[in-house]
């Protein structure tokens, strides 16, 4: 008898179920339009208002430079099969205007875009910013490429690393 109960249970939640899909079938997610272009801030003028230094430590690492290894390799410079070290100053820019990401903070060297802090350190870096008065200005630090060695008969990809204290914990 119970056996019975409990496919009659089974048979009227699945027929429940069917009757829920069929009149509230699932509409396709609308994504938003992209743009024809990729987004790539603009390096604005004027001098920074700021330059952070941790000693020559360079803990902070820039992410999404995916995009930006052609850019890299050409910061890089001609470094054989070793890994370059190239030094460079960056310029750290706030980009307000982001379409992908409300905190964003992006990375230039030599003018160049170069990739954009991690969402977590970007919100500590505004933070920062907004601590020490300068929120939304530009500011600098000594920055490195680093990478592009040889390894294994390919080259490895190219990052860029700050002088910067650490934004994560």
């Amino acid at each position: 008898m119970e056996l019975a109960i409990s496919l009659l249970i089974i048979a009227v939640t699945g027929l429940v179920v069917y009757a829920i899909i069929k009149t509230n079938p699932a509409k396709p997610m609308q994504l938003p339009a992209r743009p024809a272009t990729p987004y790539e801030p603009a390096l604005p003028e004027g001098a920074p208002a700021l330059h952070w230094s941790d000693d020559g430590r360079f803990l902070v690492e820039v992410v999404n430079e995916s995009r930006y290894q052609a850019t890299l390799k050409a910061l890089a410079g001609d470094h054989g099969e070793q890994a370059a070290a190239a030094p460079y100053l960056a310029t750290l820019v706030p980009d307000d205007v982001n379409p992908y990401e409300s905190a964003a903070v992006a990375v230039f060297l030599g003018g160049r875009m170069t990739g954009y802090l991690s969402p977590k350190a970007s919100l500590t870096f505004r933070a920062l910013l907004k601590h020490k008065e300068i929120e939304g200005r530009i500011t600098s630090c000594e920055a490195q490429v680093r990478g592009g060695g040889v390894w294994q008969n390919g080259r490895l990809s190219y990052v860029v690393v700050l002088d910067m204290e650490p934004l994560e914990k």
